[in-house]
């Protein structure tokens, strides 16, 4: 009987769940990209140290911007994403008469950018210092520092994080259902309201989600191996030739 009621829904409400599927991956994939690139300016801005040259204004503007920061990240960190979804719904909806689906992709990005804003800054504060104090002494500026030495190691160390906020923000997606968006979730529940079979509806539903989440992983775990992979190709010598590992000092101890 359970078998048979869920055939019975795939086969009359296949294309609905299909529906609710690709705007739950539209939703998901476009809010962690935006997140992540929200999650990039705030982090890396909080991250960045102001030297003893830095002006007056310069210090100002960076605690400033440390103040708002930490207000954005405390309240949407400290906050369930339902109550910011239909409170930022409802709150601009008279003013900028949006859709649902831009409010569940404006919701879930700026919720994930406080989350990525904290994974940036960590795998920052992971790179070695030396690296800063190298690019420094070769003349780069603090923003060509951050951009092309220290934020390339950031984001690849926190890279399984990152990974891990889209397959979070899949599952989360189910609760932008509370603002009316057709995403798999509100599918779930109109199918079940009208076939009164609830049981082997939202069966069907976690299944669908184990099924998404097991993909990414699947994807994300391939990626990181890869740059694994490349990282364990570079090959680094020392320059000295009297240290026992350098290949200078294997030669010298071979000629002798």
């Amino acid at each position: 009987m359970f078998i048979n009621n869920c055939i019975d829904i795939i086969n009359k409400y296949g294309s609905s769940l299909m529906l609710g599927v690709r705007t739950t991956l539209i939703v998901a994939l476009t809010g962690t990209a935006f997140g992540l690139v929200l999650g990039l300016l705030v982090g890396g801005f909080r991250a960045v140290q102001l030297d003893y040259t830095a002006s007056p204004a310069a210090v100002f503007v960076k605690k400033l911007f440390n103040l708002i920061a930490n207000i954005y990240i405390t309240i949407f960190r400290g906050t369930p994403m339902m109550v910011q979804a239909v409170f930022i719904y409802y709150a601009l909806l008279n003013v900028i008469h949006w859709d649902t689906l831009t409010a569940a992709i404006v919701v879930i990005s700026v919720n994930t950018g406080a989350y990525m804003a904290e994974i940036i800054r960590s795998g920052i504060q992971a790179v070695d210092p030396g690296q800063t104090e190298a690019a420094r002494s070769l003349g780069m500026s603090n923003a060509q520092t951050m951009l092309g030495v220290v934020l390339p190691q950031a984001i690849k160390n926190a890279f399984p994080a990152i990974g891990n906020e889209l397959i979070v923000n899949i599952k989360d997606s189910s609760v932008l259902m509370i603002i009316s968006i057709t995403e798999l979730m509100f599918q779930a529940k109109s199918i079940a309201g009208s076939t009164f079979h609830f049981t082997e509806t939202y069966f069907l539903e976690a299944v669908i989600y184990l099924i998404l989440t097991s993909i990414a992983s699947l994807i994300l775990n391939s990626i990181e191996k890869r740059m694994n992979q490349s990282e364990n190709r570079t090959l680094k010598l020392p320059m000295s030739d009297t240290d026992p590992k350098s290949i200078g000092y294997s030669k010298v101890a071979e000629k002798e």
